[in-house]
């Protein structure tokens, strides 16, 4: 029988990594350690516990590159590639993207503000959200952040900030192109069934009601068509789209001058995943908006999109610790870690599939068992792995997943009162923290027992 390739043999993409399984820096040791960044995950459970979360930042830089040289490569015209914060958001993932000359998108007071704290410069930082409060639009607004308008309550609110300051903003507006990833479907007349955005249908009467206002400039557009996307058809006709509106606007006296055409670009987690490059899909949407600006000859507008899992999630493992051991005869083994559902909430919300090894073995030499990987939450679904194929393992074996930079951290949570992970850098051989592990006495810091139970005891 051919023995079956194991992941970690695969050959690495240096120039797209959301096509590889593990980070780039990946290596295993002459006696069979695991190592990342150039450090033993072994050595680095020793001095940082686990579970911990690493990022290894060669693979975010390369990520960050690979949009940059694309985008420069397919688009004569100005373009910038936005992160989107909301996949892993931090002082450290702000400070990185905008040394490499990403900007950042954010969805909150806090993103925004941490995007700042690292140093995103304000121009290039856009604020998005279905549910904006007056607090974060007015944030937003006194630190000259673009505001992409979601709705007809942040144009209302904006337009108010706008007359009582008696300045001029300039906004972006979010659509639905009526594209459905995955089904690929078209829906180019009816309104696409999403929170997010005006209906496509909606939007010469919205061009009216904008050109009424005083201050407001309308002078983008922002579409987003699905997340973890393997497809490139769908953002063949995406172009078409976005420049029709180009138009539509135009008529209303409204020059666009950005279009932002979103992110969604999927990573390879398993291996039946196959996603498009980075090169592959920047070149399919730089065509798209080319073709149709020459179509109509239309001037190129500045080229914006948001990437986010893409850039952070491959450069991200996360590491446990095996704890108990539940063999039920004839259905399946058990296999719990010490961590689970609060670091990595994706598996329980949405069934979402990884890899992972055996730091010590992780080729799975003489694998036979296969094992369901359970959390140490008190929830029945707080499984990461229904069935895995592991080599012979025991108590206090550490186990690595692959691909958790995105959407672990940063959906984290204290459930079951557990503290979050700490987080590690990893680059030629040196581990640095960028996040430090929370202690049960951190959960009590905000907790208040009122006056009256104090007295009472």
């Amino acid at each position: 029988m051919e023995e079956k390739k194991s992941f970690l043999k695969q050959n690495i993409d240096f120039d797209s990594p959301n096509k590889n399984i593990v980070p780039i820096t990946t290596s295993i040791s002459s006696d069979g350690k695991l190592y990342v960044g150039g450090c033993s995950i072994e050595e680095l459970v020793k001095k940082y516990d686990s579970p911990l979360y690493i990022l290894d930042e060669i693979t975010l830089r390369k990520s960050c590159r690979a949009y940059k040289k694309a985008l420069e490569k397919y688009y004569p015209g100005e373009s910038l590639p936005i992160y989107a914060s909301k996949a892993n958001s931090s002082i450290f993932m702000s400070n990185l993207v905008a040394s490499e000359g990403l900007g950042l998108d954010a969805v909150s007071e806090g993103e925004l503000l941490t995007a700042l704290k690292g140093g995103v410069p304000n121009e290039k930082i856009v604020f998005h959200g279905n549910n904006k409060s007056d607090k974060e639009i007015e944030f937003a607004v006194r630190n000259n952040i673009n505001v992409i308008v979601d709705n007809d309550y942040d144009l209302e609110r904006l337009e108010e900030i706008s007359n009582s300051s008696n300045r001029d903003l300039e906004i972006m507006i979010r659509f639905t192109p009526g594209i459905e990833c995955h089904t690929h479907e078209y829906i180019r007349t009816g309104s696409f069934d999403s929170k997010f955005g005006f209906g496509i249908e909606y939007l010469n009467t919205l061009f009216q009601r904008i050109s009424n206002t005083k201050h407001l400039k309308l002078n983008g557009l922002h579409a987003h068509i699905g997340s973890q996307i393997f497809e490139l058809d769908p953002h063949k006709d995406l172009g078409e789209i976005m420049v029709s509106v180009i138009l539509d606007a135009k008529k209303y006296g409204h020059y666009i001058k950005k279009l932002n055409v979103g992110g969604g670009l999927g990573i390879k987690y398993i291996e039946d995943d196959d996603p498009p490059s980075i090169d592959e899909w920047v070149r399919t949407i730089s065509n798209s908006v080319l073709k149709a600006c020459e179509k109509h000859n239309l001037d190129l507008p500045t080229l914006l999109c948001e990437p986010g899992r893409s850039i952070v999630s491959t450069a991200g493992i996360t590491i446990y610790k095996v704890g108990a051991f539940k063999k039920i005869p004839g259905i399946r083994t058990y296999l719990s870690v010490d961590g689970g559902m609060s670091d990595n909430p994706r598996p329980i919300t949405y069934q979402s599939s990884y890899s992972a090894c055996l730091v010590s073995n992780p080729f799975n030499i003489n694998s036979k068992n296969k094992f369901t990987i359970a959390g140490k939450h008190c929830e029945s679904g707080d499984v990461l792995f229904k069935e895995i194929e592991l080599a012979n393992c025991k108590t206090g074996d550490l186990i690595c997943v692959f691909g958790t930079g995105a959407y672990n951290n940063s959906m984290s949570s204290n459930y079951n009162r557990i503290p979050r992970p700490a987080a590690l850098l990893v680059c030629d051989g040196e581990a640095e923290i960028i996040q430090k592990r929370e202690s049960p006495l951190d959960l009590l810091k905000y907790d208040v027992l009122p006056d009256r139970f104090i007295k009472q005891n």
